[in-house]
């Protein structure tokens, strides 16, 4: 039991007639200062039914709650403040956290269900930017976050690899590219081939009447038109698979836009057959007034479909392959009316597993307060800031520990996961401009600070000789120690908040406030010299160890013993 329940029970004990365990769970705040205890119980909302100034009934109720549980019960004005029994908590605490090790928060609430997780898909031909990777490490966290709780994640990469683009690109590469430097550098040459296009199309408007020509080539399996697609995506896929193993992010499915070309044409008949789609100007669409959105436009009046077409085959096809509880679109929030008027027009063919479909949307990076844009060349590759985070991990760990064997593989870790931890500790709504020298800050609230404070707990770990023993009690009381304690104790709660909330910065924000606290505890606190609490403090270490590495586990970064 956490404190919070353990304190619901004693009250609801004493006022059972009038509040039900939960309410009573519901009315319990955390006390802005620690001088006002563990837990508060606001009486007011006992006022009515005893008749009583809220002052009166916190004094009275003082006098019947049993104690046995807490140091001492205070009464200030109309609240009753709990202060908890350090000495119990902490051994119990510390006495599962040793059983459990990094399964510690863990639980089964998933039941094994699958839960699709659509998540970073680049474009073909483009390189993976910085506006790529909110989708990715957020999807990935996720991912983890939900393996935690039980759930089956399926992380699916729905690759851009079709579209008119692709005529834009066969187009420039027939006039200006070559095979050469394609080969030397696939996405660096291809990405200058798109740009030039749409700088070059700007004054010659008929280059865009040749690009739709040539992707209707590609769309009527023109040998050539198909053969350069095919050269293209596998490219850019080898490209991005080196990025993907930077952060250690893998998929279970890379289908793309391509996948579901044969597939749309059932959507449309299904839409047909339930009387649901409607001709307006020649294009046929799904009135969606009802839902209050704007209509659905399945089919254009030149017969071409739309990405809606092809979200609603993408869906009906992972129903069917994975059979989801859930479904998640780790996608842009300006995406944000597509996915309501996707989940609306399942709604009106009756599938029904349609509300289990949820977008998960997220902020902009931007660049100087502007969007990244890959048409105007204004693109910030990924690649690039992980290597030079990387060298400047490695400049750091050279200067601070240059004796440190393995340099290069801790400078990756270090580099890449302050990368990772900069975008996940941001609440994934807020959007944020991106600087180089931000990203890659050593010092703060950042993923190398997280970093280190595992690797010096685990130097004193390592100077105390400790071994954990499961059997033994570890009991501290102290005011320093009871801040870690508090913040071990809360780690249930933390995970199930970040997956109910599909918000990785919760755990982030946990990581970094359970790494300050064991910071200010190592300042104040001699923990290895000899007396009867020495144990329990090396324990306490260790809790916080098992825990801050789960933590960065669950955001994709790793935790390295030493720094």
């Amino acid at each position: 039991m956490n404190n919070k329940e353990i304190v619901a029970q004693a009250v609801f004990e004493v006022v059972k007639e009038n509040l039900t365990l939960p309410e009573v769970e519901r009315l319990l705040e955390n006390p802005k200062s620690v001088d006002h205890g563990d837990v508060a119980f606001p009486t007011f909302a006992l006022a009515k039914a005893f008749r009583k100034a809220p002052q009166q009934i916190a004094a009275e109720l003082a006098e019947q709650i049993n104690p046995d549980a807490f140091e001492k019960i205070e009464v200030v004005g109309p609240y009753l403040n709990f202060f908890m029994k350090k000495e119990v908590i902490s051994s119990m605490v510390l006495k599962q956290i040793a059983k459990e090790a990094h399964h510690f928060g863990d639980s089964n609430i998933g039941n094994e269900g699958n839960v699709t997780i659509d998540m970073s898909s680049p474009n073909i031909a483009k390189p993976i930017s910085m506006g790529h990777l909110r989708s990715t490490v957020i999807g990935n966290s996720i991912s983890l976050i939900l393996g935690k709780i039980g759930y089956n994640t399926i992380k699916i990469n729905h690759l851009g690899d079709w579209g008119t683009q692709f005529g834009k690109l066969i187009v420039a590469y027939k006039k200006w590219g070559s095979e050469e430097k394609v080969k030397a550098e696939p996405i660096n040459e291809l990405l200058r081939l798109y740009v030039e296009f749409h700088e070059k199309a700007e004054e010659e408007p008929e280059l865009n009447d040749e690009a739709r020509a040539w992707f209707k080539k590609l769309e009527e399996n023109d040998e050539e038109a198909l053969d350069l697609w095919t050269w293209f995506r596998s490219e850019s896929l080898k490209e991005f698979n080196k990025i993907y193993g930077m952060l250690e992010v893998d998929f279970d499915s890379y289908n793309g836009e391509a996948f579901y070309n044969d597939k749309m044409d059932e959507v449309v008949t299904m839409l047909e057959e339930k009387h649901l789609l409607q001709t307006n100007e020649g294009a046929e669409i799904v009135d969606l007034e009802k839902y209050d959105l704007n209509p659905a436009l399945i089919k254009k009046s030149d017969g071409a479909t739309l990405y809606i077409t092809r979200d609603l085959a993408a869906a009906l096809y992972r129903k069917r392959e994975y059979n989801f509880v859930k479904s998640l679109y780790v996608v842009g929030n300006e995406q944000s009316g597509h996915f309501k008027q996707l989940k609306a027009v399942l709604k009106e063919m009756d599938f029904d597993w349609s509300d289990e479909m949820i977008h998960v949307p997220f902020g902009l990076i931007t660049k100087d307060g502007k969007k990244l844009s890959t048409r105007k060349g204004k693109i910030v590759l990924l690649e690039e800031v992980l290597n030079e985070a990387n060298s400047l991990a490695l400049n750091q760990i050279q200067e601070k520990n240059p004796d440190l064997p393995n340099k290069e593989e801790v400078a990756h870790q270090v580099g890449v996961g302050a990368v990772i931890f900069h975008d996940l500790k941001n609440d994934r709504l807020n959007n944020f401009d991106f600087s180089l020298e931000e990203v890659v800050r050593f010092e703060g609230e950042t993923g190398p600070y997280v970093q280190y404070t595992h690797a010096r707990a685990m130097t004193v770990l390592e100077k105390g000789n400790f071994a954990i023993d499961t059997e033994a009690v570890y009991a501290l009381n102290d005011k320093d120690s009871w801040e870690i304690i508090k913040l071990l104790q809360s780690y249930p709660e933390v995970v199930m908040q970040a997956a109910d909330q599909y918000e990785p910065s919760v755990i982030a924000k946990h990581s970094i406030r359970l790494a300050q606290a064991f910071n200010k505890y190592y300042a104040h606190t001699k923990i290895l010299v000899e007396d009867d609490q020495k144990e329990a403090r090396l324990a306490l270490v260790h809790a916080v160890t098992v825990i801050l590495k789960e933590d960065l586990r669950l955001l994709g970064v790793h935790a390295p013993n030493k720094m």
